[in-house]
């Protein structure tokens, strides 16, 4: 059975795509097509203020971009040489709070130390948040995408917990998407399985798909990584056929697999 993937592929350095990996070893052959395409922005403020961790009480990252940004700014060799003498070590000695394994590791790449990382969505991360940091401390940093969601934000200030957003990248639909899905659709057929990654997934992806599909959209199974996406399926009338239970290739293949072989039961 095949199933489409709408999410960008993995560095390619890194190997192959642990979710194409985990799908196959259920015998589901899987395809990825990038729907989205990140600008990045502010990278100077950014910078100014990880050159300042005396000001703040620890970091936020809810995204794996919010980290490429971060990554960006230290590819300058001066910045470089200031986060690896005194930077790094002045904010490992604050909290750095992360969702999800991939933002997690990205974190440690840059030489942090991530907490929260089992928190699988925003929801889970500000209870996890709320439980550690104390009421009018100094401010939370918190790089984040222009589309971020207020469920954290508006959770830290209900607590008194003060966050700091910097807007570092702006999410805009890939160029090439529309030719992707369609030669896609004409190769390969119609998926047992179509699989969203975001909200901003959704919103690119959807309506070419219900195209492409035709009278045979019921046939398509549709999954989501986190009930943030599946929120977004169900808004625009989908289905969803199951949600993973954490944001990891484990637990995704394991879904699909179940609401594939036990259709009549939704995971």
């Amino acid at each position: 059975m095949k199933v489409l993937l709408l999410k960008d592929p993995k560095d390619k350095d890194s190997g192959p795509d642990p979710y194409i990996k985990e799908l196959g070893s259920y015998s589901l052959e899987a395809t990825l097509i990038p729907v989205l395409s990140f600008e990045f922005t502010s990278l100077d403020s950014l910078f100014d203020k990880l050159s300042h961790p005396e000001c703040y009480g620890g970091l936020v990252f809810t995204s794996p971009r919010a980290l490429e940004a971060i990554k960006i700014c230290l590819k300058e060799k001066s910045k470089k040489e200031a986060w690896s003498k005194s930077l790094k070590q002045m904010w490992n000695i604050k909290p750095t709070y992360v969702v999800g394994k991939a933002t997690a590791s990205l974190v440690e790449e840059i030489g942090l130390i991530p907490q929260g990382e089992k928190a699988g969505n925003a929801e889970k991360l500000a209870e996890y948040i709320c439980s550690r940091e104390k009421p009018n401390s100094s401010a939370l940093l918190f790089p984040c995408g222009a589309l971020k969601r207020e469920v954290l934000p508006t959770a830290l200030r209900e607590k008194g917990i003060p966050l700091e957003s910097l807007t570092v990248y702006q999410t805009t639909q890939h160029p090439d998407l529309q030719e992707s899905l369609s030669s896609y659709f004409s190769q390969q057929g119609i998926p047992a399985s179509v699989v969203f990654f975001s909200p901003s997934g959704v919103k690119f992806c959807l309506q070419h798909i219900q195209k492409l599909s035709g009278d045979l959209i019921n046939q398509v199974k549709f999954a989501a990584i986190g009930p943030t996406t599946a929120e977004a399926l169900q808004g625009a009338g989908i289905a969803v056929s199951c949600t993973a239970g954490s944001p990891t290739p484990q637990d995704l293949a394991a879904a699909i697999h179940r609401a594939l072989h036990n259709c009549s039961v939704p995971q």
